[in-house]
């Protein structure tokens, strides 16, 4: 890689020297050497504060070079993956029912894929096969031969990110349209004082195990989850800083009253101070409003106890230990899942990101990446149709189209991070028509093998809005063999349903 494009990669280090970096980069793999020949003395079970050594790890784990943890990783994996069984377990999915908005919970693609895999989910998850279980879609004329198996988990993590579930709401961010990460889910708030139900319990466990199968299997989790929740399954603390991420209204109160207090700092007498407070604050008590919207009492008898000059650093104790705990106990019970089909060992050692890369993938599609893994048939990356494509989806699709072309075409909505994760490569196959009018036609997908049959489009207008109108109208997994070859183009009346 040429200075010019390592710069326009790594546009933060624009400023560094190369042959800084390269030293520094010798320095870590030269540290990354040396910690190899001590990690077998440790013990990573340990929880913090039981070895001052494995602490130190821990926190520095940032410098460990991230091809040596997965390395580590991947030998545990395969220790504890279960053995390899003739018989797949089929799933029924009532996708009518679970399409029905009315319905909530019980009717969603989640819970029946809770109802009949969860029991035996600890040992099924952890097998080998490329494909764990056989999606039978009722009513559907669709053989599953890879591509209804991956549609059932995009539409499972579609469920995990909706309002169907009660077990995520949208952070406060996104219900107020300020701040960042205004697409991101939260766990579902629980009053403190309470325990959660046990069947909630076993629903967060059973995204826990999810995640572990994405790890497994590399078929990735489209889940928006804010980084507060991968900090905490791999034992990382959680910052104020990372619940203002999701809220930036969280601290409002106290930074106010920290303002206040600067401003008035002349102020000598109680009597002048508690006047302050009783004016300006007068309506604020010991209690305070949830990521959901709920009030709860900090401590008994909260509501009643005003907050004042002499209370206010017990106060921002108390509002700080919520907010910072407000979602532990449920994301321990994902965090139990997790680690009942992947060993939390060496998982430690991953930081935030690199573990929501490992269930989640990079999220962006690498256009690039897709192209290298791509077949043609009767046709070349040159013809002018594929090139007319390849424009379509790089620079006319937004992120939600590409994902949307992705189920179109494959039943999943996130690609590989790597070459050698590509179990299929991707086939653009022509697409004939016996009268010549191929502009008037839609593509046809075929997502058990990852391919598309793609007419010659004239124009990369009618390309746009051909695939555009498929992606987000004829996705339906169902191989009836009952399709209008010829439709009209001012009039996309029938959906052309993508076959298995």
């Amino acid at each position: 890689m040429s200075d010019a494009t390592f710069y326009k990669t790594y546009s933060s280090l624009s400023n560094i020297p190369a042959a800084c970096i390269i030293t520094r980069a010798k320095l870590f793999y030269r540290l990354s050497m040396l910690i190899e020949k001590v990690v077998p003395l440790l013990n990573f079970t340990l929880s913090p504060g039981q070895s001052i050594l494995t602490d130190k790890f821990r926190a520095h784990k940032t410098y460990l070079l991230h091809s040596t943890k997965l390395q580590w990783f991947q030998k545990s994996l395969q220790k504890t993956s279960a053995k390899s069984l003739q018989d797949i377990p089929s799933v029924n999915f009532d996708t009518v029912k679970a399409s029905n908005v009315d319905d909530k919970d019980e009717a969603t693609m989640f819970h029946q894929a809770y109802d009949q895999l969860h029991q035996n989910a600890q040992v099924l998850f952890r097998r080998q096969e490329e494909q764990l279980w056989l999606a039978q879609y009722i009513g559907m004329h669709s053989t599953d031969q890879g591509g209804p198996y991956r549609d059932s988990i995009t539409r499972i993590c579609s469920d995990i990110c909706s309002k169907r579930l009660s077990l995520f709401i949208l952070c406060p961010n996104g219900r107020t349209q300020s701040g960042l990460n205004r697409d991101c889910w939260i766990p579902n708030v629980f009053p403190p004082n309470k325990s959660i139900p046990t069947k909630v319990k076993n629903h967060y466990r059973f995204i826990g195990q999810l995640m572990g199968m994405a790890i497994r299997r590399k078929h990735y989790l489209d889940l928006k989850f804010p980084i507060l929740l991968w900090k905490q399954l791999v034992g990382e603390q959680i910052t104020m800083e990372d619940i203002e991420a999701i809220d930036m209204q969280s601290f409002t109160i106290i930074n106010e009253m920290e303002k206040i207090i600067k401003r008035n700092q002349s102020i000598d007498t109680d009597s002048d101070i508690n006047y302050l407070f009783s004016s300006i604050m007068s309506e604020l008590r010991f209690d305070i409003v949830s990521s959901a919207g709920q009030t709860y009492e900090l401590i008994p008898g909260g509501a009643e106890i005003p907050i004042t000059s002499d209370n206010l650093k017990q106060y921002c104790a108390y509002y700080c230990a919520y907010r910072l705990n407000e979602f532990h106990r449920q994301i321990e019970f994902i965090r139990q899942g997790l680690y009942n089909i992947v060993p939390s060992y060496y998982l430690s050692l991953f930081t935030a990101s690199s573990l929501e890369e490992a269930v989640c993938g990079k999220g962006q599609m690498d256009i690039e990446l897709l192209k290298r893994n791509t077949n043609y048939k009767n046709a070349s990356e040159d013809s002018p149709h594929i090139q007319r494509f390849w424009k379509v989806l790089s620079e006319l699709f937004d992120d939600d189209q590409r994902k949307l072309f992705l189920i179109f075409v494959w039943g999943r909505s996130i690609l590989p991070s790597r070459d050698e994760e590509f179990t299929s490569r991707f086939t653009i196959n022509p697409y004939y028509i016996s009268n010549g009018e191929v502009d008037k036609v839609l593509p046809r997908s075929h997502t058990c093998f990852f391919t598309i049959d793609l007419p010659a489009y004239s124009t990369i207008e009618i390309m746009y809005e051909r695939l555009n109108y498929a992606i987000n109208h004829c996705s339906s997994i169902d191989g009836d063999g009952n399709m209008i070859e010829v439709i009209d183009p001012n009039d996309f009346a029938t959906d052309y349903s993508s076959e298995d």
